[in-house]
């Protein structure tokens, strides 16, 4: 007897490292919630985004195809469509609480109801638009925690984006949105049908703005803080020197990034970071509990990831912009007890944008031929499943990177190779031996078959994109 179409929760977070879940290896958290879901799901360990920013990351997510074919390259550029028209065209109800990233933010993309909150600060993308948070905030006669306020502060270049929430703990961003999920499925009819709820929580992205008491014990621990050498940043390609000495000057997101930061500093702005997760983590049990309580849990699946992740000073960076791992993998963990047996870390390459068409086969719905996404369906329920050979990511020229026209990443198991579009130089890694991404191989002649190989693995993936993809215009009418 086949099962029903189950209720499915969406849960993004926005710019969480993967090194941000105790149960999955990090002992300097507090995420019970998320701990429960690693213990009792299904845990893919190298799940990779396939663009290192907010828009381009999410639009390939929900619609199952590279950057390069939907054109959604940067964030601002346009995007209005998604497999969630699908989702609702075959029966779903759906809903969407919290960040999406949409181009105009307000586009339906497919939901039947769309409350929507976007980045915490936004000081030229959207800055006059009115979110639901800001709505809420003005209701109260708060005015929002924002740059232009955070620059009146004297340690404001001081402070690596890190401040404390001053405002009424359930003002929070992140508290905004989880309550607020929490408020829809309380007080709304349960559908007649399945239900497809998608909640973005703001958070852990900068400003790094938590409320202290959640703040305090990670201010008091011992955590990883990055060790950047000159003789990492010598080997760095140029658009990312470039990019470093940017973020130093312009403060993107309310962070003025630090070229030599202090121990004590990019200790506090972890801890800050890392506070956000444990709030979010927090409001993410306070989900799951009220899905029990309204009767939506027993026939579920809940999903939890982020859309890329922090650099948080590490290889001298600030937020994401590069092709690092600790940008590129993200936490994936797909928990639904009654369904799929738990307690399993698989290890295979996958991409983030995997999600829809295994989404779309959970609601019974075949996914369109010429997605570029593959279903993890068949890791879920157990089957003979290795992953991908390879993942890919890729990005455009923006108001951050502003030293390339177009950047791509391929990556194996053991190696990764990042290409600059009519550069001579790259960043060639080998993860066996440097899994911190520390020794550039680039121009060593010793790495030259494999930097070949990998140039030539780039360019038949992007002939297969081409013709894979050669009806996707269609599929999308």
């Amino acid at each position: 007897m086949s099962q029903p179409r189950p209720h499915i929760i969406l849960i993004i977070t926005d710019q969480q490292r993967f090194d941000t879940i105790r149960a999955l290896g990090f002992p300097y958290m507090d995420t019970p919630n998320l701990d429960r879901l690693v213990q009792e799901g299904v845990t893919f360990t190298q799940c990779h985004i396939t663009a290192p920013s907010c828009a381009p990351s999410r639009a390939s997510l929900f619609t199952g195809y590279y950057p390069h074919t939907t054109g959604i390259l940067k964030n601002g550029d346009r995007w209005t469509r998604s497999w969630v028209e699908l989702l609702a065209e075959s029966g779903y109800y759906c809903v969407n609480v919290g960040k999406m990233h949409t181009s105009p933010f307000e586009t339906p993309l497919g939901f039947h109801e769309r409350y929507v909150v976007e980045n915490k600060d936004r000081y030229l993308e959207g800055r006059y638009y009115f979110d639901e948070w800001d709505k809420g905030l003005r209701a109260r006669g708060l005015v929002k925690q924002q740059r232009e306020l955070y620059r009146q502060r004297p340690d404001y270049r001081e402070r690596l984006g890190a401040f404390e929430w001053e405002l009424p703990e359930d003002t929070h961003s992140d508290f905004f949105v989880g309550d607020m999920a929490t408020w829809w499925l309380k007080t709304k009819p349960k559908p007649d049908g399945p239900l497809f709820l998608q909640i973005g929580f703001p958070g852990p992205h900068p400003p790094y703005d938590p409320i202290p008491r959640y703040a305090e014990p990670y201010l008091d621990r011992e955590l990883p803080l990055p060790q950047v050498t000159q003789e990492e940043l010598a080997q760095q390609p140029p658009p990312f020197l470039a990019m470093r000495q940017h973020n130093a000057e312009v403060d993107h997101d309310s962070v003025v990034h630090l070229l030599n930061p202090t121990r004590e500093q990019l200790h506090r702005q972890r801890a800050y970071y890392l506070a956000n997760v444990t709030m979010i983590d927090e409001k993410i049990g306070q989900i799951l509990q009220t899905l029990d309580q309204q009767g939506y849990l027993e026939d579920a699946v809940v999903i939890f990831t982020s859309d890329h992740g922090d650099a948080l000073g590490d290889h001298g960076h600030s937020q994401k912009w590069t092709m690092y791992d600790v940008i590129t993998r993200m936490p994936l963990i797909v928990w639904a007890p009654g369904r799929f047996a738990g307690g399993r870390q698989l290890d295979g390459l996958c991409q983030l944008m995997d999600i829809g068409p295994t989404i779309l086969e959970l609601a019974g719905i075949t996914p369109p031929a010429s997605f570029e996404a593959q279903s993890l369906l068949p890791a879920l329920r157990g089957e003979a499943w290795e992953g991908r050979p390879y993942v890919f990511a890729e990005h455009c020229r923006d108001g951050i990177l502003q030293e390339t026209d177009y950047m791509t990443m391929v990556r194996s198991r053991e190696w990764k190779l990042v290409h600059f579009l009519d550069e001579p130089f790259g960043q060639l890694f080998n993860l066996q031996e440097d899994p911190g991404e520390v020794h550039n191989l680039w121009d060593d002649p010793a790495a030259a078959a494999k930097k070949q190989e990998l140039l030539d693995v780039l360019r038949e993936w992007r002939i297969r994109s081409q013709y894979h993809t050669r009806d996707w215009s269609r599929d999308w009418r």
